[in-house]
């Protein structure tokens, strides 16, 4: 039983990890010191000011980068497909308070899918699924306190047979390989493409705000085929 998964994920929007952030950043720049060859008082006020300005200009990619951590980014989009079904795609158009609803209904669909007392193995194909995919998916369940089924593989290793994970596959443990780079080199729809856009996993965020969380539904659900595609053609399926 292959379940194909894909999420789509988007900064923090607690506002205290969102302070959080900002303090953090003002002590780096209290603790900033200038070289030890700089003596004359002006070059290190210079330096000091200088470095201060950088990481008040880096600030915004510092908290974009928090979609990428489980403790405080957050679930807006989840597709899934069992084998040659259809992708589901789980999301809703008010998403600032859909995390448990999206957690909650992919949960139940899983279970349904799912006869535990048959002899039939899930495995879950993502595309850096286990570095990122489950990782996310068990913190933020954890954070929201939704229970996750027993027979998702939180702990498995890239090796493992109840998981897949295609950049694994393609690059070997610990190396690295876009899914636009494997969509080019096997002829795959480019991401994005399905709705017009420049859109890919660091983009997510400009859509949402833009009002487009119906195209990023659309984009992941995408994802999921690109992904049974690129599963297949590693494993020389048709």
């Amino acid at each position: 039983m292959n379940i194909y998964l894909d999420l789509e994920t988007i900064p923090a929007q607690n506002p205290k990890a969102i302070t959080s952030l900002r303090i953090e950043a003002e002590k780096e720049k209290l603790a900033i010191k200038a070289p030890s060859n700089y003596k004359d008082q002006a070059k290190i006020d210079e330096y000091i000011s200088a470095k201060r300005i950088e990481i008040d200009a880096d600030f915004e990619q510092r908290y974009r980068k928090t979609s990428f951590d489980g403790a405080v980014g957050q679930i807006v989009v989840a597709s899934y497909a069992i084998d040659d079904n259809e992708p589901v795609v789980i999301y809703a158009s008010e998403w600032k308070d859909s995390e448990r609803f999206i957690l909650t209904n992919l949960y139940l669909d899983l279970q349904k899918a799912y006869n535990p007392n048959s002899q039939v193995r899930p495995v879950f194909i993502g595309h850096n699924i286990v570095n990122f995919d489950l990782r996310f998916l068990l913190q933020r369940s954890i954070v929201v306190g939704v229970k996750p089924p027993m027979f998702i593989p939180f702990k498995a290793k890239p090796w493992d047979d109840v998981v897949f994970d295609t950049m694994t596959a393609w690059a070997g443990v610990g190396n690295r390989v876009s899914m636009a780079k494997l969509c080019e080199v096997f002829g795959i729809d480019a991401k994005g493409s399905e709705v017009d856009g420049d859109i890919d996993g660091s983009k997510v965020w400009d859509y949402v705000q833009a009002g487009r969380i119906d195209d990023v539904a659309t984009y992941c659900v995408h994802d999921v085929i690109r992904t049974r595609q690129i599963y297949k053609r590693i494993n020389f399926l048709k």
